[in-house]
């Protein structure tokens, strides 16, 4: 079974694929850009737009009747990894104690000249 994952309190994907895919045992989420649902745009900085990416990942999940608690593993893609301390401090805040395995890389661009990216796969058990 693989069922589309589709939110309106997550942005809308801007090219050929699904904000996210639900199956017997996981959800995996297309990367989160830092975009402000609320006003469709891009969060100003980087710490603004690491906050925006994490709640549109959250937003899919919740779909999914899912949280941060279930995500076993995130991809963060950043366009400097000058950045990573932010990233760090604002990601950790939204796990209790027990985080994801996770990749953290540096990319030299990123869709709409976002600075973060996030994509999670999350078990459902």
């Amino acid at each position: 079974m693989k069922k589309i994952i589709n939110t309106k309190n997550a942005p809308a994907a801007i090219g050929p694929y699904v904000q996210g895919y639900e199956t017997e045992d996981l959800v995996i989420t297309s990367g989160q850009l830092g975009i402000n649902i609320k006003t469709g745009k891009l969060a100003e900085g980087i710490e603004a737009q690491t906050k925006a990416s994490m709640k549109n990942v959250g937003e899919i999940l919740k779909e999914a009747g899912l949280s941060y608690n279930n995500i076993i593993k995130t991809t963060i893609f950043v366009q400097d990894l000058s950045d990573f301390a932010v990233v760090n401090e604002t990601y950790s805040k939204y796990f209790q104690g027990q985080y994801p395995a996770r990749s953290c890389i540096q990319v030299a661009k990123l869709p709409l000249n976002g600075l973060v990216e996030i994509e999670c796969i999350a078990l459902k058990k």
